[in-house]
């Protein structure tokens, strides 16, 4: 599994299974991501990706899931469009956002993330 497409997948499908460890398995060590949410991921590294996102994301969201719809690639970067979904568990609220995932591999590791996604919709699902 050596194509940026087929890595990106496997991000998703070990993030479906509750596999943190084999989503941040898939990282380069000096990872760089970005979002457009209230987790901001401050440095670089799966390390830092775990602590500022993974772990405040389960804690605030009762459950969640990111569907990936439709990918694009063109060389090590792939664009997955899909649509979050989750339901908050401070407010019992669900929320349902459609988001862009921008992707860059490199030598079989995810090296760079940057998202956009419709903060209204999750912003409403987090307001009391």
């Amino acid at each position: 599994m050596n194509i940026p497409t087929d890595i990106v997948r496997s991000f998703y499908a070990n993030l479906k299974a509750g596999d943190a460890p084999g989503a941040l398995g898939l990282m380069a060590p000096d990872i760089e991501w970005n979002t457009m949410w209230h987790y901001k991921v401050i440095g670089r590294g799966p390390e830092r990706v775990a602590e500022d996102l993974f772990k405040p994301l389960m804690a605030e969201w009762s459950s969640f899931a990111f569907d990936p719809t439709e990918f694009i690639a063109e060389g090590d970067t792939v664009v997955s469009l899909g649509v979050f979904t989750g339901k908050h568990g401070g407010t019992g609220k669900s929320a349902r956002a459609n988001y862009s995932h921008v992707w860059n591999v490199k030598d079989g590791k995810i090296t760079r993330f940057r998202q956009y996604i419709d903060t209204l919709a999750v912003a409403e699902a987090r307001r009391a």
